[in-house]
């Protein structure tokens, strides 16, 4: 594990870059995340999908996967490969604060 400053707060994570702990997590840090994954700006549509995320991992103690993403927010696979290209799972997981879903390499 690692130590790393994001968004002026200093945060432990694992060689991926995936926070260590959720409750480190800050809208700020997601914006911060989410330029270093090519996603210049987070629009409302983000939102909902890192909101939908954080609430799904506190209710089921994991990351939920793209299809879980799709089938339990209403966002088409389609949409989620727009908002977070290439490896949507593993992205926004990343990008709010949560370990890697399960099934992601």
């Amino acid at each position: 594990m690692a130590t790393r400053t994001i968004a002026g707060k200093t945060v432990e994570v694992n060689e991926e870059g995936f926070l260590i702990n959720p409750n480190d997590w800050t809208k700020e840090i997601a914006v911060e995340l989410a330029k270093e994954e090519g996603i210049p700006e987070l629009t409302e549509a983000h939102w909902k999908v890192i909101e939908f995320c954080r609430k799904d991992a506190g209710a089921t103690g994991k990351a939920p996967t793209l299809r879980r993403i799709t089938t339990a927010a209403g966002v088409s696979t389609k949409d989620m490969f727009a908002l977070f290209p290439k490896g949507p799972a593993k992205k926004v997981a990343r990008i709010s604060g949560l370990g890697k879903p399960e099934g992601c390499v």
